[in-house]
């Protein structure tokens, strides 16, 4: 059973979506490959409070570290992307390229990208501290404004 919820951020409204009550999903507004509404479920709070206090902690500059039970939908390649997201320290990047490294695969830096896009639980991962190979930002699903924004919070160059 899907159930989501919408919470502010300094970064807009936030979708949470919950399969079966364990987090599954965070979207911001107008992110690309936002699954349609119809697919979130019910609206109800209920399963997402954990997540909403971890969420404010981190953008108080409180939490450094998500530790939320996560049910992510994906293959595996990019579940194995994603793993490697939430190994990037906070206030740190890492190149598509070090990550298709440390996955095994230095050609596979245009798949990491792609499995990178494809996030369903942003800033929880954290996509956003993945970077070109010269450290430039390149896409971000919620904008690369948002991106910047979010490595400057984190780098505390903008708290909230």
């Amino acid at each position: 059973m899907r159930q989501h919820t919408v919470t502010d951020s300094p970064y807009g409204p936030l979708t949470l979506v919950a399969d079966d009550g364990v987090l599954c999903g965070l979207y911001m507004a107008d992110q690309r490959h936002r699954p349609p509404e119809e697919t979130f479920g019910d609206r109800d709070d209920t399963p997402f409070a954990e997540a909403e206090e971890q969420l404010a902690a981190y953008f108080a500059g409180e939490l450094k570290e998500f530790t939320l039970e996560l049910r992510l939908h994906g293959t595996p390649f990019q579940r194995s992307v994603w793993d490697q997201l939430t190994r990037i320290p906070y206030g740190e990047t890492r190149s598509y390229g070090r990550l298709a490294d440390i996955l095994g695969n230095p050609k596979a830096s245009r798949a990491v990208g792609l499995a990178n896009g494809r996030n369903p639980v942003s800033i929880i991962i954290p996509c956003h501290r993945v970077v070109g190979s010269t450290g430039g930002l390149t896409g971000y699903g919620g904008g690369l404004e948002r991106k910047q924004r979010l490595l400057d919070f984190e780098r505390g160059a903008a708290l909230f």
